[in-house]
């Protein structure tokens, strides 16, 4: 019996899920709101598949979530599908906002590290002699970029562990930004949350944020 091959890296595991549901992933064009809890429903479906575990699993779909075109796919109005291709409900409001803060953030960071990439090579390059003169050409006048401007934040507030309910609507504290999802089962000091992004994730209470009561 041949050992099975593990895919090792995101790119591997994503060009296998787009393979083995092409209703649902892509890996180039225009990409579609997931589900909300499509990783629930990927581990079920891959429960006996040994080529991937569920932690690459999560990271891949991580990474296939905060891409650029999947950003901007996030919509409000437009339909989250499943697996299977099916409509399963519509992208809200807030989770289009939080989607174009995501791309804007991640647009200026990689704008950043060019801008820094650049600067560097200049650095390294061979100065020029300063006896020789370079001929002056005039540039074209550019109109000054806009900067994309950010969805409005909520004022928020820490949550009381006591007072959190399922069903609620709650933010979570991930990385520089509250991320929005709604709380789907309480575990003592723990809470489970489902991410706007699709996403399942478990944290502890005070990660947990509400909107805070003027």
């Amino acid at each position: 019996m041949s050992e099975v091959k593990k895919l090792t890296n995101n790119k591997e595991v994503l060009a296998y899920l787009a393979a083995k549901f092409p209703a649902c992933f892509s890996l180039d064009g225009d990409a579609k709101p997931l589900k909300i809890g499509i990783f629930e429903e990927l581990a079920q479906r891959l429960e006996d598949d040994e080529s991937v575990s569920k932690t690459r699993l999560r990271t891949a779909l991580r990474h296939y979530t905060n891409s650029w075109r999947y950003l901007r796919a996030m919509k409000a109005g437009g339909q989250r599908i499943d697996l299977d291709g099916n409509e399963v409900g519509a992208v809200e409001e807030e989770h289009q906002s939080h989607a174009a803060e995501a791309l804007a953030e991640s647009q200026a960071a990689a704008a950043e590290r060019k801008k820094k990439a650049q600067a560097e090579q200049r650095a390294a390059a061979p100065k020029r002699d300063k006896t020789s003169k370079p001929k002056l050409t005039s540039k074209p006048k550019t109109a000054p970029k806009r900067k994309p401007k950010k969805a409005p934040q909520p004022k928020l507030q820490a949550a009381q562990g006591d007072d959190l309910k399922v069903g609620q609507k709650v933010q979570v504290k991930a990385g520089k930004q509250p991320v929005a999802g709604e709380i789907i089962e309480r575990d003592r000091n723990d809470v489970v949350v489902q991410l706007h992004n699709g996403l399942t994730v478990k944290v502890a209470t005070d990660a947990i944020f509400v909107a805070k009561q003027e």
